[in-house]
Formats: structure tokens, C-alpha cells, sequence
């Protein structure tokens, strides 16, 4: 599926809330109507009620709703505040087909991108469940005692019929609306959809009583009449038209909750921010920060927008986010994303990032679009279930021919007719793959996975490779002290206490790391007298030893000398993948600091669960075939399996040679480096803490950093795209068993209109189960 990033300069994305559509054919029929606009391409969501329309400037907003609306529904463009385009001035709408009518007022502007339209188009089917719920309390009260006169003798009295078309008449005018009003729509238009067969069922049922309780009036004068003695089946259309309704409205509440995980992302946003303008403390809606403000974070408050502190040390908790456990240690300069939570001290941070810009704007977008979008898989039931509707209306006119000639009985044709139009609804085929693809994103999205678009979903199921990038992925990025070699008359905490001194007044990467690993030991010492070179070393007088560490040359330009025994250590340390600092104390060689840029933790146990999923990890990186066979030895990586001195720009050419060799590869990285690498892939795995290059040029996005996820993310994908085949499945095989029994004359209506709602709320259900997804 296209994103925003890949639309032509010339078009524009609109997204539209529809109302009124019901199934698979009025998704398909919405998507036809716009597609006859030249230039134009739709994606409609059933259960979203909502399309993703990618527009040539030319074509206005109110053309959109026109010819929405000329298919049978409503429509409006969603709001959007931060609008990254808006319609052209001089565009006007040219007239609509043939046969199109109605007048359209000023519906908006501008297309939608940013989070605010996605949490408005997340309906919560209220006032949709609101009106199905009126309208089934009042089937339900007057559908038991008239399915009780009915098919109960004993509960039967004196013309009991009449009463019964009274109890119905209701029922099948009032409750049962909806589904008459879009199969009248759409019968305008020359269309049929799933209401089209409820509404026909329903009203052959209540006529065809009526009918013949005007032409026999005395025909239930008699009392204790079994069902196969009367011909009134006011009963069956009470009942169907109930059922149906339940299941609607249950489908309704069932969707609102399979769109819970979208909504409760928007909402994570802080509301407010303490934004500090002239030392004064202010508080202000968080939408209003502009990049550069400087806002405090107090403990146990929400960072309000995306940034980096400028003062102050914390833990921040990023597991709304990220969905990691573990709480982020932050300080000056380390940036840190909206809506995470400040644990312990304050922080002052200033932001760079607002509104639609933010991470969690850019999570809200790739999930909204990913829901809106549709797999290859849901194209098949789409086209089936355009010609489905037709094809059944004809298969019951049959029915109801060859029952009546081979039979005579008007009443069993007419019920094996009905019961043929009631199984035969596809709604469940409708819901199948968006109900499925709303509920595994939103998981994901709660997992701090990102699934950009459903044919990720087909693109996991074929990869049998991973290529993973060393440093930020295998590895955290970062230099920490592993080991240290002091000399005689020296002991390891002496040469770390020393070193770490020392080197508290640089500011160089390798320096941060021995000054963290000292002060992780102890206090630092007092130091005077500091002085660097740039690319050389450090010296500095800590307590009254003058202390210098760095190269050899450094050590040397400050009077000591090393012999080959001293030299022999950072060889051996660099064969192992390590980088070693000369620690010189009082004019003598005092010992090593190795460093190295450290494993993750949970490196190995992730790449022990792809190989589970049955897929092979290779091993990239631009470090030495030593050190690249070292670190794929220590996680798990066959030797033979390892890329070594691959520069930035080869990455994208490892990928391709992989692809030569037959294997369909799945791309993990996180730089600026990767993006080529990542784009060329099958798949392209980011991970979220490296850069928006990496991120938009990847098809999975992973918050975190936890090479871990990148294994769930795939096994959350495949999980969904299983959930919503199995939902085609047995859509399918509902529908093609249901309407030989029904047309047979093995089904009775009632039990029909029953399995119908049953199999649209299952398959509901079904896809609900994935929000336990990585829940122990």
C-alpha cells in the first residue's frame, strides 16, 4: 500500500467517513464509483467506515461526496487541522453521471493526515448502536409472544393470526428499517447488497402471511395448530428481522472494541505542558508548544511533545510507546518522544518536534493506514462478493420454481425460497479481512510494532531470511568497558578509578564510557590540571598522580615508553573486537582499559525465536571478519553466515546478492545507511530508535530496541494474516454449505436468519482474540 511519502507531487490523499454501509458488495460499490473518476484510486474499510482516496489535484472534495453519495451513502471529509495540502482553488467538481443526483454543500477542503482525523474516524458506533439497540429491544419484546402463538399450539387462542400480523407489522417496518432503507438505496442504483436479501426475506415472509391470512380469514379460527398446518409465517420474519439486529448491534460494539487499541494510541498525548518563557513557569495546552519552547517534566508527568533534555536526569518509562518494560536512563542532550512518562527527577526539555510531526502522530498515521488498506487476499471476497448478491437472488427465484413444480406445496417453496436469501447473506465475508487487520495492527501498535500496510502481511509469510545490521541492532551502539589489564602494581579497581578521572573532562564517546564505568565502582576523584588532544589522549593530575591515558603516541609524547609486551595487549584486544586505552600513571605504563561496543541482552534469545519461526539470520557489518564472526559466535549466527567489511553503500548490495541466491530477505536496521538496504529488501524491519529515514523506507517498524520484537513483529503479522484467512474460510465454506441446505429445504428460516447474525459475530470474535497476542 502507498504512503504519504510516495504520492506523486500531482495528487493528494482525502480520507472520507461513509455512512451506511453494510458488507462486502457496498465496499465493493463505493470502490467502483470512485474509480470511474479519472485518476483516481480508493481503498474502503467496512469497519472504519471510512476510504483512503488518492486524488489528482483537479478532483475536488465535493466531486468525492458526490459520487459517494450517488452510490447509496453519505459522506463527509474528515477534519484535519494539520492538512498537508489543500484543494486546489480553481478546482470545480464536473457533473456527475448520468443519473446522479443531489445537491452538496460545502464539505471541507482539505485531506486528512494528521491524528486527529484518524481518532475521528475511529467510530465508536454509539449513535449507530445506540438507534440498532432501540430498534432490537423492540423486536425482542414483541417477537417472543409472537414466535410463542405461533409455534406453540397450546399458547394458541381464536385467531391468533391476527394478532401475530399486528405483533410483526412493527417488527418488520419499524425494527427492521435499516435494512429496507440501503436495499431501496441501493435498488435505485441498480444494485443489490446483503440487505437486499434480508429485506426481500423478510418482506416475502410478512406479505406472503398477509396474503393469506386475507384470503382465508378463518385460517387459524382453530386453535392448537401445529406449523406444518397453517401457512403464516409472521414468525419467521419476527424472528429473522431480530436476529439479524443482534447481530448487528453486536458486530457494531464488537468493532468499536476491535478499533480500541488506535484510539487509546491518539489519547496517550499529554493535554498539557509547563513551558518555561522568561523563567516563568506557564502552563499551556500541548498543542500549542512550537519546536524550540523549553517545557519542565516532573516527575510522574507525561513529555508533552518530542525533544531532548536540556537539564536534568531521569528514567523515562517508554512502554506506552515502545512497548519495552524497562524504564530509559536520560540526561542532557539524549532525546526523548511525546507521551512517555518522566519517572523520577525532573527534566527540562526543549522541543523539536509538534503536532503532526511528533512519534506518535507518525504511529497514529501508519496504523490508521495500514486499517484503511486491503491485502490481495481481501480483493478475491470483494470480487466475489459484487456478483454474490445477484447470483443468490437468482438461485431463490429457482428454488421457489422448482419446489413448486415438483412439489405443488407453496408453502415449502416459499419457505425454502426464504430461508435461501436469509443464509445466503455475505456480511460475514465483508468483515473478514478488515475486522482481522483493524484488531492485529492495533495490537501491534500497543507492542510498539508498526505494520505499515496488509501486504506486509502476505511479505511475511515468504520470507526465509533476516539480514541483521550489527551496530544498534545486534549490538547497542554504544562503547562500555569490558575488561581491564593492569601491570604489577596495579589492581583493576585502581587503573579503572584513575582512568575514570582522568577522563571526566573530554567529552568523547570512549571517555563518557570509562567515566561510567568508574562512577558505577565509585565516587569520582578530584582531578586538576586536564588537558586533550584531539584523536590523541588525556591528562590530568588526580590527587597528586599525574595520570595519562590514550594512544601509544599520546603516552609516548608525555615520556613513556612501551615495550612489545605492553604492545601485545591492544593487538590481542582488537583481534577480539575490543578497543584499547593506554593508561600511563607517574611516567610509567600502568595498564589496558578495553572497551567494546556491547551485545544486547536479549540479542540471542531473538535470534534463537526467528530461527524458530524457521528463518535464517545473517550477519551484517562494516567491522573485520574477526570481530563480525566473534559477535554472530556469541548470539548465534553460523560462521558462513556473516557480511564483514560491507561499507554503508553495500548494505543494499549484501541485500540483492541474497535475492540472487533464490531467498526472499527480510531487512533489520536503524541508520541513515540502512534506508537503501531497507527498500531494496523483501521486507524492511526499522528499528524505531534509529532515524525517519530508516522508518519511511521500512515496511515493519519497531519502537524499541529490542531485537526481540522484531521476532514478535513477524510472528504478530503471520498470526493475522492466519486469522483472516481462517475468517474467509469459514465465511466461505458458511455460505457455500448454507445454501444447497436451505435451497434442499433442510433449513428453516428462523434457524437461518440465527447462523447468519452468528457467523458475522464469530468471525468478530475470532479476530478479537488477537489482542491477547503476547500477553503471558
Amino acid at each position: 500500500m502507498s504512503n504519504e511519502t510516495d504520492i506523486p507531487v500531482n495528487q493528494r490523499i482525502v480520507d472520507l467517513d461513509i455512512q451506511g454501509m453494510t458488507c462486502a458488495s457496498c465496499v465493493g460499490r463505493v470502490e467502483r464509483k470512485l474509480g470511474k473518476i479519472e485518476g483516481v484510486e480508493a481503498l474502503v474499510n467496512l469497519p472504519l467506515e471510512s476510504a483512503r482516496v488518492t486524488v489528482p489535484e483537479s478532483v475536488s472534495d465535493d466531486q468525492l461526496i458526490a459520487t459517494v453519495e450517488s452510490a447509496g451513502y453519505k459522506a463527509q471529509v474528515k477534519p484535519d487541522k494539520h492538512a498537508h495540502a489543500a484543494m486546489p482553488a480553481a478546482a470545480t467538481p464536473p457533473a456527475p453521471e448520468a443519473g446522479d443526483g443531489g445537491e452538496h454543500g460545502n464539505h471541507g477542503t482539505a485531506p486528512a493526515h494528521g491524528p486527529e482525523s484518524h481518532a475521528a474516524g475511529m467510530h465508536d458506533h454509539g449513535p449507530v448502536g445506540g438507534d440498532l439497540r432501540k430498534r432490537l429491544i423492540v423486536a425482542a419484546i414483541l417477537t417472543v409472544p409472537l414466535f410463542i402463538i405461533s409455534m406453540i399450539p397450546p399458547a394458541q387462542f381464536p385467531h391468533w393470526g391476527w394478532v401475530a400480523m399486528a405483533l410483526s407489522t412493527p417488527v418488520v417496518f419499524w425494527s427492521a428499517w435499516p435494512f429496507h432503507r440501503a436495499a431501496a438505496i441501493n435498488a435505485r442504483h441498480f444494485a443489490s447488497t446483503m440487505d437486499t436479501l434480508v429485506s426481500i426475506g423478510v418482506l416475502a415472509a410478512y406479505f406472503f402471511s398477509l396474503w393469506q391470512l386475507i384470503a382465508d380469514p378463518n385460517i387459524t379460527a382453530h386453535i392448537g395448530m401445529s406449523m406444518s398446518e397453517h401457512a403464516l409465517y409472521f414468525e419467521t420474519a419476527g424472528v429473522v428481522a431480530t436476529f439479524l439486529l443482534l447481530g448487528r448491534w453486536l458486530e457494531a460494539r464488537a468493532k468499536s472494541r476491535a478499533g480500541n487499541a488506535l484510539k487509546a494510541l491518539l489519547d496517550l498525548g499529554a493535554k498539557e505542558a509547563t513551558v518555561l518563557r522568561n523563567g516563568v513557569e506557564t502552563k499551556i495546552a500541548a498543542s500549542e508548544l512550537v519546536p524550540g519552547d523549553e517545557f519542565v517534566v516532573r516527575p510522574g508527568e507525561k513529555i508533552a511533545t518530542d525533544g531532548f533534555v536540556v537539564t536534568g536526569h531521569s528514567a523515562i518509562d517508554t512502554a506506552l510507546v515502545t512497548g519495552e518494560s524497562v524504564p530509559v536512563e536520560v540526561g542532557p542532550d539524549d532525546t526523548v518522544t511525546g507521551a512517555t512518562i518522566n519517572t523520577s527527577g525532573a527534566l527540562l526539555v526543549r522541543a523539536t518536534r509538534v503536532g503532526a510531526d511528533t512519534t506518535l502522530a507518525q504511529m497514529g498515521r501508519l496504523v490508521s493506514e495500514a486499517q484503511t488498506g486491503k491485502a490481495p487476499i481481501a480483493r478475491l471476497a470483494d470480487r466475489i462478493s459484487a456478483v454474490f448478491v445477484p447470483i443468490v437472488l437468482v438461485i431463490a427465484v429457482l428454488t421457489f420454481v422448482l419446489w413448486l413444480m415438483f412439489t405443488g406445496d407453496l408453502n415449502s417453496a416459499f419457505t425454502a425460497a426464504v430461508a435461501v436469501l436469509v443464509i445466503a447473506c455475505p456480511c460475514a465475508l465483508g468483515l473478514a479481512t478488515p475486522i482481522g487487520l483493524l484488531v492485529g495492527t492495533g495490537r501491534g501498535a500497543q507492542l510498539g510494532i508498526l505494520i505499515r500496510g496488509p501486504q506486509v502481511l502476505e511479505d511475511t509469510r515468504k520470507i526465509d531470511t533476516v539480514l541483521l545490521d550489527k551496530t544498534g541492532t545486534i549490538t547497542e551502539g554504544n562503547l562500555a568497558v569490558t575488561s581491564l589489564d593492569p601491570v604489577a602494581g596495579f589492581d583493576e579497581p585502581e587503573l579503572l578509578a584513575l582512568a575514570g578521572a582522568a577522563e571526566s573532562g573530554s567529552e568523547h564517546p570512549i571517555a563518557h564510557a570509562i567515566v561510567a564505568a568508574a562512577r558505577a565502582k565509585a565516587a569520582l576523584r578530584e582531578t586538576s590540571g586536564f588537558n586533550s588532544a584531539p584523536g590523541g589522549g588525556v591528562r590530568a593530575t588526580v590527587g597528586t598522580r599525574v595520570v595519562v591515558a590514550g594512544r601509544e603516541s599520546w603516552l609516548k609524547e608525555n615520556g613513556i615508553e612501551l615495550t612489545d609486551g605492553h604492545r601485545a595487549g591492544p593487538a590481542a584486544a582488537q583481534r577480539a573486537g575490543a578497543t584499547s586505552i593506554m593508561v600511563g600513571v607517574d611516567g610509567s605504563f600502568a595498564g589496558l582499559v578495553n572497551l567494546t561496543d556491547t551485545i544486547k541482552e536479549s540479542s540471542a534469545a531473538a535470534i534463537a525465536r526467528l530461527k524458530e519461526l524457521g528463518l535464517r539470520p545473517v550477519l551484517l557489518t562494516g567491522d573485520n571478519a574477526a570481530v563480525a564472526k566473534l559477535v554472530a559466535a556469541r548470539v548465534g549466527i553460523a560462521e558462513d553466515d556473516v557480511f564483514a567489511d560491507v561499507f554503508p553503500d553495500g548494505k543494499a548490495q549484501a541485500v540483492r546478492e541474497l535475492q540472487a541466491r533464490g531467498q526472499v530477505v527480510a531487512m533489520v536496521g536503524d541508520g541513515v545507511n540502512d534506508a537503501p538496504a531497507l527498500a531494496q529488501a523483501d521486507l524492511g524491519i526499522a528499528m524505531g530508535s534509529g532515524t525517519d529515514v530508516a522508518i519511511e523506507a521500512a515496511d515493519l517498524t519497531i519502537m524499541g530496541n529490542d531485537l526481540s520484537q522484531v521476532a514478535q513483529s513477524i510472528e504478530l503479522s503471520r498470526k493475522t494474516l492466519g486469522t483472516i484467512k481462517m475468517n474467509l474460510f469459514w465465511a466461505f465454506a458458511y455460505n457455500t454449505a448454507g445454501i444447497p441446505i436451505a435451497a434442499l429445504g433442510f433449513l428453516n428460516p428462523m434457524i437461518a436468519g440465527a447462523a447468519m447474525a452468528a457467523s458475522s459475530v464469530l468471525v468478530v470474535a475470532n479476530s478479537l482474540r488477537l489482542r491477547s497476542f503476547g500477553r503471558k
